[in-house]
């Protein structure tokens, strides 16, 4: 699968900057089409570019599913263009290469999208940015491209599957040619061009996990993930604040398991009601369950070693009644401001304590260090597709090193009978429980007392992926 010239730079960046600040709001599909052009996700500023384009449009949340879509299924519409075209994407200038994306992206993925309305905005939009000559060219590509569609959403049941591009387990996009590889004869590569996904990291999962769950990771990393509320019980209950919510005319789930909060519609995290009043937090229901393998305990003194943005000290914080004595650090001054400013809104400002990070062996002693590792990402890549974009198995190998030397750390500064709580939201084995045995072969008067992988998840209430170990240090040591 070609990926030349994935996410050229802008050719004008004077004109994207006049788009930013032009007085007319700017339409979804011309924000994704900007950000995609400016953004490079192998240095990690999507998300910066697309907050700098979203106050230019009345439909945030419509545009940022389409980069996010765009980045996730990248590989496989490069396909499609150079198949279609007969032109190399490399050939093809960023920006108008960037608008075939999200046209090609609506057409595949979006099948309630109207074809009219993808390809006009398409033309017209490059007709305004590149010249009528480029808008010929990109309304040749989307109208020939639809010409070889037999189905925007058919049942994979009763599509050819080579023909097929998957969007949801049941339901695919069916053109009348081949596309991707034979399924049986080569499941790692038809996983891996199907889904956009590096082979390795594919031929990974399944050796790892096997070929069901594989499929179900490939879609869970693909999906568009939910948000979810986790409640601070030290404010309100799960049924309060929902309640809250629904008055608001928001609608909203409770997952049974972990009692966590799941709003639909397209209202901004930041509106919702109880935000300032520090009544919720939003957190994955995979990355909720680490603090809740824990069970910290109310007379504990707890450091947590990589705190930013504070998702999980918080939640320390609120699982001890707050009571427990916490104190918070992150390598990066930066970010933990983050972590401080969350500390305040929730109201935990009594029993945390955020401190530097090269002052934190001062603060030896404690009961439990809480290393949430900085990792691969592989378990979360629906909520940061662009890891795909840049993560390799040489970078695996450097964030093992990573994590083995922050799990020393943290075994130098626990009390005799102290507690290592390691983390991850990666699902590879060499970061997560082949990593952890290698730290007790080194270090063998501690054991593991637990450990919970959770992989991703496509179904009704969705999930991320992480992986959780509770390691003591023996009794007598």
């Amino acid at each position: 699968m070609s990926t030349a010239g994935m996410f050229a730079p802008a050719t004008s960046l004077s004109e994207s900057k006049n788009d930013m600040s032009s007085s007319v709001p700017l339409t979804a599909r011309a924000v994704a089409a900007s950000v995609l052009t400016r953004a490079d996700p192998k240095k990690g500023d999507v998300v910066e570019t697309l907050a700098d384009f979203l106050r230019r449009t009345k439909e945030p949340q419509r545009a940022t599913d389409i980069v996010f879509g765009v980045l996730k299924n990248n590989g496989l519409i490069d396909n499609l263009i150079e198949k279609v075209s007969a032109v190399p994407v490399g050939r093809i200038s960023g920006k108008i290469l960037n608008i075939l994306r999200v046209g090609v992206y609506e057409l595949v993925y979006c099948p309630q999208a109207a074809e009219y309305a993808i390809v006009d905005e398409a033309v017209d939009y490059s007709k305004r940015v590149a010249g009528a000559k480029q808008a010929g060219f990109i309304n040749a590509v989307l109208r020939h491209l639809l010409r070889h569609i037999r189905g925007r959403q058919k049942p994979i049941e009763q599509s050819r599957l080579r023909e097929t591009i998957p969007q949801t387990p049941g339901t695919g996009c069916e053109f009348d040619f081949e596309i991707l590889p034979d399924r049986d004869e080569s499941p790692c590569e038809y996983l891996a061009c199907a889904f956009s996904l590096p082979e390795w990291l594919v031929k990974n999962w399944l050796d790892e996990y096997g070929r069901e769950q594989t499929e179900n990771i490939c879609f869970a990393s693909n999906r568009r993930p939910s948000v979810y509320l986790r409640p601070n019980p030290l404010k309100t209950t799960t049924g309060e604040l929902a309640e809250k919510l629904r008055a608001a005319d928001v609608e909203c789930e409770i997952e049974p398991e972990s009692q966590m909060i799941k709003p639909t519609g397209p209202k901004a995290i930041t509106s919702l009601p109880g935000f300032d009043e520090g009544l919720f937090v939003v957190q994955d229901l995979a990355s909720s369950q680490v603090v809740r393998v824990l069970k910290p305990q109310p007379d504990w003194k707890i450091l947590d070693l990589c705190a930013a943005p504070g998702t999980k000290t918080t939640q320390l914080a609120e699982a001890t009644g707050g009571l427990a004595k916490i104190i918070a650090t992150d390598i990066d001054s930066g970010r933990l401001k983050k972590v401080k400013e969350n500390i305040a809104r929730l109201g935990l400002s009594g029993c945390v304590t955020t401190i530097e990070y090269n002052d934190v062996e001062k603060q030896g002693g404690f009961d439990c260090v809480l290393v949430d590792a900085p990792c691969s990402n592989t378990g979360v890549l629906a909520r940061r597709p662009e890891v795909r974009h840049r993560i390799t198995k040489s970078d695996v190998k450097k964030l093992a090193k990573t994590q083995m030397m922050l799990l020393s750390k943290a075994a130098g500064m626990l009390k005799p009978k102290g507690i290592i709580c390691y983390s991850t939201c990666s699902i590879q084995p060499e970061e997560d429980g082949l990593l952890v045995r290698g730290f007790i072969k080194e270090n063998p008067r501690f054991k593991i007392e637990s450990e919970n992988l959770i992989l991703p998840s496509a179904d009704k209430f969705d999930r991320d992926g992480s992986y959780t170990a509770v390691i003591a240090r023996q009794a007598g040591d």
